[in-house]
């Protein structure tokens, strides 16, 4: 039961077919084992890499996809159908490329943007803390400069996506007080002083790590700052709203697999003689949770395709965001009711599926924040 999808090029079409041959064939068939033994699927990025899917949002001139924000959404919607934790990580890296990409020299983007878009360096975004999640402005990891200009960064980030598997980081730290003191660093994975903790024990996507930062006393050349000091703020927000687009998609897959599943399942499954899909109640259920996730689709294509045509779209990410991963918690959750007491046994997916949606609604912003963010849209 795959999408049909409004795509705006022949080539978007092919990228879609070959999104969905090689997450059938690498993902799919690997998800439900790594997620059961919390193993990272070492090598599936750089196959994703090597088939072009890590830069897609990103120009040519630096090896990326050149593709609209259209495009690379709905890629990553058919990634989050097969393996939402792998689709996570692929918008955090996405998300992690915009600061050198937008931000960045010509000098610094020709140097690293090649081997980040390549998928031959998979990056990680730090910038939450323990104490400063929702509050970004309540950094405290500092970056102090040296006598020979360097930058000595000391502190704590947490709630890395890939941390410690990643091969750099944006990294947001203090560098002066205030809100205007927030910097942006590139720094790379393997850096001296630097370490990770133990992978959070998370109630879903298990696969990919989440881990606390541990910079003590770590020297990040000053080449590798990016953009002006006290300009991380806003460098890191302006990265959100695209962000935000991508988890919106994700969310949208991994509603759309569980939408699949418990289809399937009602087809299948009899009582009283007759396929319960053909109950009335049950067959409403469905029609409600794929009235969702058509909506949910469609919210977040309106977002992209503003933003693709450079018109404001913070509003409507917000409400993108905010859509598709309530969507996504309440189809999953229907799913595991349509499939009854086997719903609630890892002998399928959809229990997964329900455990992987709740984050959604927490990470890139919780949707409170979201709600903060609309409703400071409607007063402006």
């Amino acid at each position: 039961m795959d999408v049909d999808r409004l795509l705006p090029t022949p080539e978007a079409a092919d990228l879609i077919a070959l999104t969905r041959e090689i997450a059938d064939k690498e993902l799919a068939p690997r998800a439900d084992e790594h997620e059961a033994a919390e193993t990272y699927p070492e090598g599936l990025f750089t196959t994703l890499g090597r088939a072009g899917l890590l830069g897609l949002a990103y120009p040519e001139e630096f090896g990326g996809g050149g593709q609209p924000y259209e495009v690379y959404l709905q890629v990553l919607e058919e990634l989050a159908a097969r393996w939402a934790a792998v689709a996570v990580a692929t918008s955090v890296h996405t998300l992690a490329c915009h600061p050198l990409h937008t931000f960045g020299t010509a000098e610094q983007k020709e140097r690293w943007l090649p081997e980040m878009l390549a998928g031959r360096l998979v990056g990680g975004y730090s910038l939450s803390e323990p104490q400063a999640g929702s509050d970004a402005a309540a950094l405290a990891c500092k970056a102090e400069r040296t006598e020979d200009g360097a930058y000595r960064v000391t502190g704590t980030k947490a709630w890395i996506t890939h941390g410690g598997k990643a091969g750099f980081y944006a990294l947001f730290a203090r560098t002066a007080p205030g809100s205007h003191g927030i910097s942006c660093f590139l720094a790379p994975g393997a850096t001296e002083g630097l370490s990770f903790g133990k992978p959070e024990r998370k109630m879903g996507l298990q696969a990919v790590p989440t881990t606390s930062a541990y910079w003590d006393g770590a020297l990040i050349d000053a080449d590798r700052r990016i953009g002006a000091e006290g300009q991380g703020l806003q460098i890191a927000f302006s990265a959100l709203d695209s962000g935000r687009l991508g988890i919106a998609a994700c969310a949208t897959g991994l509603a759309q697999a569980a939408l699949r599943a418990a289809v399937a399942y009602a087809n299948e499954r009899t009582t009283f003689g007759r396929k319960i899909i053909d109950h009335q109640g049950l067959g409403f259920l469905l029609a409600d949770m794929a009235a969702a996730v058509d909506a949910a689709r469609a919210t977040y294509l309106d977002a992209a395709r503003r933003r693709d045509l450079g018109r404001p779209f913070s509003r409507q990410a917000s409400a993108a965001k905010l859509i598709a991963t309530d969507t996504a918690m309440k189809v999953t959750t229907d799913a595991v009711q349509v499939l009854g007491g086997y719903g609630y046994t890892r002998d399928f997916p959809v229990e997964r599926y329900m455990r992987e949606a709740k984050i959604m609604q927490i990470f890139e912003g919780t949707n409170q924040i979201q709600r903060l963010v609309i409703s400071r849209g409607l007063t402006a």
